[in-house]
C-alpha cells in the first residue's frame, strides 16, 4: 500500500510539475488550476504514503536519508500550496513543484526498508527536532524559489524586458514579502530545532553540543539567515542583497541537510 501511494504520488507530482512549466508559456486559468489539483491530490496521496509507512514504523520516517528525502518533499509541497493559496502566486510552482519532484525521485532510487528504531533516536526530543527542522527548511526552500524569481524579475527591470515571462512572475513587492513571511517562520522554527536537538545530544551522547557536522552545519544555516533577518528588520535589507543571501542559505541548507546522514547523533 505504501509502495502504491507513494508510486501515485510520483505520478501526480511529474504532471503537476509539467503543468506548472507550461504556465510558464502560456497563460490559462483552466492550466493553472488543473496543476495546482494535481499536485493537491498528489500531496495528499504523499500524506497517505508517509502516513501508512509511519504505521507500519510505529515512528515518523525519518530514519535514513530515503525516508527522510521524502518527508522533505512532503513539507515543500506543503507549505507552497499553503503560500500559492495566500498569495495566488501560480508561477511559483514551476520552481517549486520540480524541485520535490526530484527530492521524491532521488528518494525512490535509494533502498530503504522498515527497521527496528536505534535506541538513540527513542526520545521525543529527537522527534521534536526533527520535525520542526523539516517544516523550517521547507519555508526555506520557499525562500529560495522565490529568491530565483526575484533575481529574474529585477533582470526584465533593469533592462526593461518586459515580455511574456515578466507578465507571468509575480511583482518585486509581493516576491519580497513572501520571502519575508518564509523567513519570519523558517527562523523562529530552526531556532527551536537546534535547542531541542542540543537537548536529545545531551541524552544520547551526555553532551549538548559535540561538533558533529549535522550541528556545525546547522549552526552556520542559523547564522545566515539570522544574519538575513537582522539585516531586514535593523537596516532595511530588501532586493538583491536579501535574495542572494536566501540563496546562500538555502545552499548552506542542502549541506546541512545531506551532511546530517554523517552525524554520530542522527
Amino acid at each position: 500500500m505504501t509502495h502504491l501511494f507513494f508510486s501515485l504520488t510520483l505520478g501526480l507530482y511529474c504532471c503537476a510539475s509539467a503543468a506548472y512549466l507550461a504556465c510558464l508559456l502560456r497563460t490559462s486559468s483552466t492550466l493553472t488550476l488543473w496543476a495546482r489539483r494535481l499536485l493537491t491530490t498528489g500531496f495528499i496521496a504523499h500524506i497517505l504514503s508517509t502516513v501508512h509507512l509511519a504505521s507500519q514504523a510505529q515512528h515518523l520516517p525519518l530514519t535514513n536519508l530515503q525516508e527522510s528525502l521524502s518527508f522533505f518533499s512532503l513539507m515543500i509541497v506543503g507549505a507552497f500550496l499553503l503560500f500559492e493559496r495566500r498569495y495566488k502566486v501560480a508561477t511559483l510552482g514551476s520552481f517549486i513543484s520540480p524541485l520535490a519532484l526530484i527530492m521524491l525521485g532521488v528518494s525512490s532510487a535509494l533502498h530503504g526498508e522498515v527497521r527496528q528504531l536505534h535506541p538513540i533516536l527513542q526520545s521525543n526530543w529527537f522527534w521534536i527536532h526533527a520535525s520542526l527542522a523539516f517544516i523550517s527548511y521547507a519555508a526555506f526552500t520557499i525562500a529560495f524559489g522565490v529568491a530565483v524569481i526575484y533575481l529574474i524579475q529585477r533582470h526584465f527591470v533593469k533592462t526593461k524586458h518586459f515580455g511574456a515571462l515578466f507578465q507571468k512572475l509575480p511583482p518585486l513587492e509581493t516576491l519580497d514579502e513572501i520571502s519575508y513571511r518564509c523567513l519570519a517562520v523558517g527562523f523562529p522554527l530552526l531556532t527551536v530545532a537546534i535547542i531541542s536537538g542540543a537537548i536529545w545530544s545531551e541524552q544520547a551522547v551526555g553532551s549538548y553540543w559535540v561538533w558533529d557536522p549535522k550541528q556545525t552545519w546547522s549552526l552556520v544555516t542559523w547564522f545566515i539567515y539570522a544574519a538575513l533577518l537582522h539585516g531586514r528588520l535593523t537596516i532595511g535589507w530588501r532586493g538583491k542583497r536579501a535574495a542572494i543571501l536566501s540563496i546562500v542559505g538555502f545552499i548552506v541548507l542542502l549541506i546541512t541537510f545531506l551532511g546530517m546522514k554523517h552525524s554520530i547523533t542522527w
